[in-house]
Parts: C-alpha cells; sequence; structure tokens
C-alpha cells in the first residue's frame, strides 16, 4: 500500500470508491488505474471475490501492493472513516455530463456494483448529501442495448477527465510522463 499523505506528500489525486463490486477483474483493472494516477481505491463490501493474497497471485495482480486501496465493511463504515467533503456518483440515471462537474484532487467518486449501479436508498442519500447535480453520467448513445460501460472503463473515463480538469487549471495532480 502507498505510504498516507504528509506534508511533504500530497494526498491521492482522487478517491475512486467501488460499492460492493462483482467481479474480481475489474476491481483489478480499477487497481491498477488507481495506481497509475495517484489515486487511492475504496472498496465497500460485502463484495463477491476474495481479496487475499492468494486471491490476487492466482489472478495476476504482482502489482497490488502498490495500489493504495483502503476497504471497508459497509457503506457506514466508509462515512465513518473517511468523511467525504465531495461526492461524486456515476449512474447511467443521471442526466449531468461528468465533465460538467469541477473536478478535484482529493474528491470521491462512486462507482456502482457491474449488475445494477447502486441502490436507490444511495441515489438518494447522494441527493439528499451533497445535491442532485454531484449525479453524474458519462455520455452515450440512447440505445437501450447500450446499456453501460465496463465498470473499468467508466472508473478509467471519470479518473482522466478529473486528471485533465486538474492539469487545465495549471495544477497537474501529479508529474505526467511525456
Amino acid at each position: 500500500m502507498t505510504a498516507p499523505a504528509t506534508e511533504t506528500t500530497p494526498g491521492p489525486t482522487l478517491n475512486v470508491v467501488l460499492f460492493q463490486p462483482q467481479i474480481p477483474n475489474n476491481t483489478g483493472n480499477i487497481g491498477r488505474t488507481c495506481m497509475t494516477t495517484r489515486c487511492r481505491l475504496h472498496i465497500i463490501h460485502p463484495i463477491s471475490f476474495s481479496m487475499d493474497e492468494k486471491a490476487r497471485r492466482r489472478a495476476g495482480l504482482d502489482y497490488w501492493h502498490l495500489v493504495d486501496c483502503r476497504e471497508h465493511a459497509s457503506w457506514e463504515a466508509f462515512l465513518d472513516r473517511e468523511q467525504p467533503r465531495r461526492l461524486w456518483l456515476y449512474t447511467t440515471r443521471a442526466s449531468r455530463v461528468h465533465w460538467e462537474a469541477e473536478l478535484r484532487q482529493g474528491d470521491y467518486m462512486v462507482f456502482g456494483q457491474e449488475n445494477g449501479g447502486v441502490p436507490p436508498w444511495l441515489h438518494d442519500w447522494v441527493a439528499a448529501t451533497h445535491g442532485a447535480q454531484a449525479r453524474l453520467t458519462l455520455p452515450m448513445i440512447d440505445d437501450p442495448q447500450a446499456r453501460s460501460l465496463n465498470l473499468a472503463t467508466a472508473a478509467a473515463c471519470a479518473i482522466f477527465e478529473g486528471v485533465r480538469q486538474m492539469t487545465a487549471r495549471g495544477a497537474p495532480p501529479y508529474p505526467l510522463a511525456r
């Protein structure tokens, strides 16, 4: 795991929150994206697979020790520990496109399960706590067969939009490889 931020080391670029993920390959993919962008990954339990070292080795996640990952027993445990001030829920049930939000370093980006997203109570909580504008979507074609993006793809799109915005404001969140 990455060392926590100190006065000399900046905090995470963004906080990527996976609400009860179901597919280990997506979580592994998102972990790699977080590692390469200095984001912190939060995994909200229960999850549908093992995160122990043996399972990670079997899955070929030889980089996992470099992922800044925090596991939380529940949504409530996550809130108690993290107390997020700025939080965005990525969902197909929103109308606000994610580039309309001003993404800032340290923001929390929440992604739901691969099969169904987050429950209605979490949509309600986000709207009540952070405002309806905190529910974001990635623009897709209007076709019921194109119901959503793969979770790892959606997370990567969101992360890199955040990095793009921070860099465009003259504050890249980490030294960029050219």
